[in-house]
């Protein structure tokens, strides 16, 4: 086995389906195939069966994706690590980002770390929390920015922290809030657990839900358009939005305010990418 077979099993293992795997590795499906077929004749047994709409994998194939994705991240590794014995700080940057972050935060983050170190590359994952403590503890990214309280055994720092706010497109009353449409988005568990403990510590009765949106900025939308109001974390909140934008605080007169969090693993410290990553992103993420 290679690094062009190990690539191909995870990447399968991911789509379980040969025609969008294909399709990612830039190879024909034949191609692809017959790479396959030869790796199970390789190790004698079949890696995978057909089923309706895709494939599966079998034991001995769960095994062998398992060594692949090992091998693929000491491969990767090593290079860094190869990288990192020149002077110049050079070498690829494995970052997993909370969405919100990434979106409002991130993009001018990158772009002036870049012109200080323009022989950094960035290999960036995006998406919920949950997910990004998942490629953290794999150690498929470096540095993980997350929003939310999640435990993690190595380095965790407080980088930002944001207020959450009640957007609505007209003036209302924060008593009245109860008995006017409110507009649910999908997000993380930590977002949803504290929207709820907010609202459970102001009103015995539970928000009049009129619409459920996918997203954030779906829901932004709805309510600029005066079809409910919402809560919102305010780094998605601009002053163009032309909404009202209501602080939340708890009846004790506690701020509720959403934390974003740079957390790694100790080690990757040895790498000068990763290291002159973390002292620029404490200087430059407020």
């Amino acid at each position: 086995m290679d690094e062009k077979d190990w690539l191909a099993l995870k990447i399968l293992f991911e789509e379980k389906h040969i025609t969008r795997a294909a399709e990612r590795l830039y190879v024909s499906q034949p191609a692809l195939t017959y790479r396959l077929k030869n790796l199970e004749n390789e190790f004698g047994t079949s890696l995978f069966f057909k089923i309706k709409g895709g494939i599966e994998f079998t034991s001995e194939g769960l095994h062998l994706v398992d060594y692949s994705n090992e091998m693929l991240n000491k491969l990767q590794e090593t290079k860094d690590d190869m990288l990192n014995m020149k002077n110049e700080v050079r070498g690829t940057l494995r970052i997993g980002v909370s969405s919100n972050f990434a979106q409002y935060k991130l993009p001018k983050i990158l772009k002036k770390f870049s012109l200080e170190y323009p022989y950094v590359q960035f290999n960036v994952n995006t998406g919920w929390s949950t997910d990004i403590i998942n490629l953290l503890v794999s150690s498929r990214v470096q540095v993980g920015i997350l929003r939310g309280n999640y435990d993690w055994p190595g380095v965790k720092s407080l980088l930002t922290r944001e207020r959450l706010c009640l957007i609505s497109k007209r003036e209302i009353e924060m008593d009245q809030l109860s008995k006017l449409p409110f507009i649910n988005y999908k997000t993380d568990s930590s977002l949803k657990n504290l929207i709820n403990d907010w609202w459970q510590d102001r009103f015995s009765e539970p928000p009049l839900v009129t619409m459920e949106t996918d997203r954030q900025e779906t829901c932004k939308e709805m309510v600029k358009n005066d079809l409910g109001v919402s809560i919102l974390p305010e780094i998605c909140l601009q002053p163009s939005d032309n909404l009202y934008k209501y602080e939340l605080s708890y009846k004790n007169g506690e701020p509720v305010f959403r934390n974003t969090w740079l957390m790694y693993n100790e080690d990757f410290l040895n790498l000068s990418t990763v290291r002159n990553f973390i002292a620029f992103l404490n200087e430059n993420s407020k």
